[in-house]
């Protein structure tokens, strides 16, 4: 048992931690999953040509140690007639974690999913997170916060909030301002920040960097991007050869004390995209080896 768990079970007295506004941290992404000072591998939805076990593989096979699945993903070759979701099936689950296990791959997150206002259905996000000790869910879902943060507080898991680009004919779209979504979570339970999407951010026309500045200590998870140009319309590239300055933002993400998990999520060429894939994270992992982060 943890120093925490003990001290909640009440097996340790005399003891005080200090947490920010009374909240736990959530439980940290084990540190063999680390290299480089981060801890990098894909989102799944690199890999939505293929099925969760094959994205599994092809995660493994770029480099990466962790995984963040989404909902909907076809199961396998086998059974692509089943989807990877929060409501999968006890047999599912099991399959997924044995090829997890067989790889050497953590999932970490789940997400972009939408989670509802309704405690009932949003437990269910939370229950499928936890069964396979994951660290956060993503979501877009704002108008829930208070169901999240209940809870977020009940399963110490984390929530991040993912942006996607400005709608330029949607003015109800909003988090893709970092200074509406700080707005949101400035005063919630510290374990509700951001999932920063550095691409999305450079398609709305903003700096990645001056983002998570603005975010600062809010930075849950990333969808680390790298661009071919500003705007909309752009188109990822591997990492150090497009317009987000990579450098910058993971200078940044170590600056702030960040340890959450980078998710590669690369959305150009995707049928024949793992020479790219892999170039993104030994980009990452090679910058921080040469900075010397642990």
């Amino acid at each position: 048992m943890t120093l925490r768990h003990l001290l909640i079970a009440g097996l340790l007295t005399g003891v005080t931690i200090w947490t920010p506004r009374a909240g736990l941290a959530a439980e940290p992404i084990p540190q063999e999953y680390r290299s480089g000072g981060f801890y990098v591998g894909c989102q799944a939805w690199t890999w939505n040509n293929f099925t969760v076990l094959e994205a599994i593989e092809k995660t493994a096979q770029a480099g990466g140690k962790v995984i963040e699945f989404y909902p909907g993903q076809r199961l396998s070759p086998e059974e692509p007639n089943v989807q990877w979701h929060h409501g999968a099936s006890p047999e599912t689950i099991q399959k997924v974690k044995e090829k997890l296990a067989q790889h050497g791959i953590r999932a970490v997150n789940y997400g972009v999913v939408g989670i509802s206002r309704n405690e009932t259905e949003a437990r269910k996000v939370f229950e499928f997170a936890k069964t396979m000790g994951m660290r956060a869910v993503t979501t877009e879902s704002v108008d829930a916060l208070d169901t999240l943060e209940k809870l977020v507080k009940e399963y110490d898991i984390m929530v991040a909030i993912h942006n996607h680009p400005r709608q330029m004919n949607n003015p109800n779209y909003r988090v893709w301002d970092p200074n509406y979504v700080l707005s949101l979570v400035k005063n919630r339970d510290p374990r509700i920040g951001v999932c920063a999407d550095t691409g999305h951010w450079a398609r709305s026309g903003l700096n990645p960097v001056e983002c998570l500045r603005i975010l600062k200590g809010r930075i849950i998870s990333s969808h680390l991007k790298d661009l071919n140009a500003m705007g909309p319309g752009a188109h990822d590239v591997p990492f150090g050869t497009g317009v987000c300055d990579i450098p910058a933002i993971l200078e940044e993400l170590k600056r702030q004390g960040f340890e959450g998990n980078i998710s590669v999520e690369y959305e150009h060429q995707m049928d024949r995209s793992m020479p790219m894939v892999a170039q993104c994270i030994g980009f990452v992992r090679g910058y921080g080896l040469a900075k010397r982060w642990k």
